[in-house]
């Protein structure tokens, strides 16, 4: 299983409380990664040998910016690259952008991507324009990732195949009258992700090792991740192995859950099965975090 990057949530925490965000991200979530745990993460993707790269993000990780920083520092000593997904609430104006980036720059960052949509406030976002212009000063390769729900049109809901907003976390439960259905039943495997040989994987501070958001692999308790991830094995993983067999719907059909007539997208069907399953495999779907526990 080729893993090239090892995706790191470094908190929850986050200046919005996005509805389409994946992972429940807010400012009032406050679990936040550990330097040790960060440095242990960095040391199993080296023994790992496949790992080029390590991605900080959250939640939004420069509100830990201390614990990036050196994270990055320590990713660069063992000789990988990295890289860092943000809101960019930070760029205020160009020059403070730039005082925020130079210490990445310095390090040799390979990818900033900048989130800009409107769930983050105005378009055009006047952060994500500074911190373009600041990146591209320093020579910062970027990306801006951009999110959006197809239009509202006379008639009622569009298909969710007409945005890029896909129906998981808690856009599953804010944004999913905003789409059209499809039956249950038509969504027959998982069109995002690769399960059976992932290559990434994102790690929040609970241990939780995610092969998509609520997802997991298994916990960090008693394991190294390196190890983790080396006996994973899919088919027998009691939530892949139905959607490696029959996707979402296969999930339904195989644990007899209640379901709907129809759903927006994929991600909605899976998300709404594996709410049914979380106290049947809390260890691979979880934390609560992931699940809305602690929104309000």
């Amino acid at each position: 299983m080729p893993i090239d990057s090892l995706h790191l949530l470094l908190t929850y925490r986050c200046t919005y409380a996005c509805d389409h965000c994946f992972v429940w991200g807010s400012p009032r979530a406050s679990t936040t990664m550990t330097m040790a745990q960060v440095l242990d993460l960095i040391e199993a993707g080296v023994r790992m040998g496949s790992v080029r790269s390590i991605y900080f993000e959250g939640g939004e990780p420069f509100l830990a910016f201390p614990l990036l920083v050196a994270g990055a520092r320590a990713a660069v000593a063992r000789g990988l690259q990295f890289g860092v997904v943000t809101n960019a609430y930070w760029a205020t104006t160009v020059e403070d952008a730039r005082l925020w980036l130079e210490p990445l720059a310095t390090l040799g960052i390979s990818d900033l991507t900048l989130s800009e949509d409107c769930f983050h406030g105005s378009l055009p976002s006047p952060q994500v324009a500074h911190a373009l212009a600041a990146a591209k000063e320093l020579g910062v390769p970027q990306l801006v990732l951009h999110k959006e729900l197809p239009p509202q049109l006379p008639g009622g809901a569009q298909p969710a195949t007409e945005g890029n907003v896909r129906l998981r976390g808690r856009a599953a439960r804010r944004l999913s009258g905003r789409v059209g259905e499809l039956s249950w039943e038509s969504f027959a495997r998982c069109p995002y992700e690769d399960l059976a040989n992932p290559a990434r994987i994102h790690i929040d501070a609970e241990g939780y090792v995610h092969l998509c958001q609520g997802l997991t692999m298994g916990r960090l308790q008693d394991m190294t991740l390196d190890a983790l991830v080396a006996a994973y094995r899919p088919t027998e993983h009691p939530v892949v192995g139905p959607l490696l067999s029959g996707g979402p719907a296969e999930l339904v059909r195989r644990y007899g859950l209640p379901h709907r007539a129809g759903y927006g997208d994929a991600c909605h069907l899976c998300y709404s099965a594996r709410e049914a399953l979380r106290e049947r495999f809390p260890e691979y779907l979880g934390p609560g975090q992931m699940y809305g526990d602690n929104d309000s």
